[in-house]
């Protein structure tokens, strides 16, 4: 129900947008992440509450109300370096709010106001890439090492249940001008894992490699998947995991052009990139995984330089929350300050926010 109020809402502010904007339609409502070390549509908490500067970040992304009194915040958790904090619960929140006759804020019990960290999927989706280089030189070595390390990659970062908020696609790119599709989007990890284990030595016969054509083609293929993702309301993420084990030697496209792509893309997409033996270029490969970037000195070590930016990209889809609670204020109390803090024990972080109140009677759906 809630879901339901919040698109009106959303659209409401959408046509809204587009009478008083001469702009583009596509400019008008910002839906993109805060992946930095920002706070998103939070501020800094007031000082009468007496919290220290933390060592913890929550931007918040999105937020809404649905009657008749819940309350949701849509944030990212991270630290002061902007590395993602998953994995935190509902008990390790504080709630603070401060009506307009209140001098300072007032702890709510997270048990009393049945507060709880709620399925993201709800309002945010995440679709991840997985471009891999098969050009000659990894089918004649290391085929056999890759696909073990893939099937790990899709192991680690896809739920054990298929969420339709979590989907990967698989692509493989060689020496021509196309990047192949090998398994069309889709949130099954049994599908992805049978679409590697069916790559043989013979999928290719160009020995060259597209890779700037790869950077360039997967990028537009996200920022195709945000946009789609984040029609209705919904918040949508992307993932591009590009993985070689040498050089651009098709010449197609050049070194500037695909960095261009990677660095102007939107907010929401995330680059990671995995480089295999002595004949990668690193700097080029770090400039492409912008994120995050990992290099394996020989086809041993593949499966383990896979399995660390696995971890990259689940950590970084796994902090973001969608936090929820009933208030106890009620119609009449008008716009209320809300503060949110986490503390795992050894870190802690807060930010501040507003919400109305405004039709709320009691209890939560």
């Amino acid at each position: 129900m809630y879901m339901i109020n919040f698109l009106k809402t959303f659209s409401v502010f959408f046509v809204l947008t587009l009478l008083v904007s001469c702009g583009n339609a596509d400019d008008d409502v910002n839906l993109d992440l805060n992946i930095g070390d920002g706070l998103g549509k939070g501020q800094e908490v007031d000082d009468c509450l007496g919290l220290e500067q933390g060592d913890l970040v929550l931007s918040i992304q999105e937020q809404f109300t649905t009657l008749p009194g819940k309350v949701s915040v849509f944030f990212r958790v991270s630290d002061t370096s902007g590395n993602p904090v998953p994995g935190l619960t509902a008990n390790q929140f504080t709630i603070y709010e401060q009506g307009r006759n209140d001098d300072c804020f007032k702890t709510i019990s997270t048990s009393e106001s049945s507060a709880r960290i709620s399925p993201n999927s709800q309002i945010f989706s995440n679709n991840t890439l997985l471009v891999l280089d098969l050009s000659n030189s990894v089918l004649s070595s290391s085929l056999e090492e890759l696909k073990l390390a893939s099937t790990s990659f899709i192991n680690a970062v896809m739920p054990s249940t298929s969420q339709e908020s979590v989907k990967m696609a698989i692509y493989w790119f060689d020496g021509e001008d196309n990047l192949h599709l090998l398994n069309e989007l889709t949130p099954s990890k049994s599908e992805l894992v049978a679409a590697i284990d069916g790559i043989t030595d013979t999928i290719s016969n160009d020995p060259s490699t597209d890779l700037y054509g790869a950077v360039i083609k997967s990028t537009d293929i996200a920022s195709d998947l945000v946009k789609k993702s984040t029609a209705g309301g919904k918040i949508g993420a992307a993932s591009v995991v590009i993985f070689t084990d040498g050089t651009d030697q098709a010449s197609r496209y050049t070194e500037d052009a695909a960095l261009k792509k990677v660095k102007e893309a939107n907010a929401n997409i995330s680059f990671f990139s995995i480089g295999l033996g002595a004949e990668i270029d690193t700097q080029v490969l770090t400039a492409i995984g912008k994120t995050a970037s990992v290099f394996a000195q020989n086809k041993d070590e593949l499966e383990r330089t896979f399995r660390d930016i696995s971890e990259k990209v689940s950590e970084r889809a796994n902090s973001y929350y969608l936090f929820e609670y009933c208030s106890p204020k009620r119609d009449g109390s008008g716009e209320n300050n809300l503060a949110i803090e986490v503390n795992t024990g050894s870190r802690q972080g807060a930010v501040q926010t507003k919400f109305n109140a405004s039709g709320f009677t009691g209890g939560c759906e």
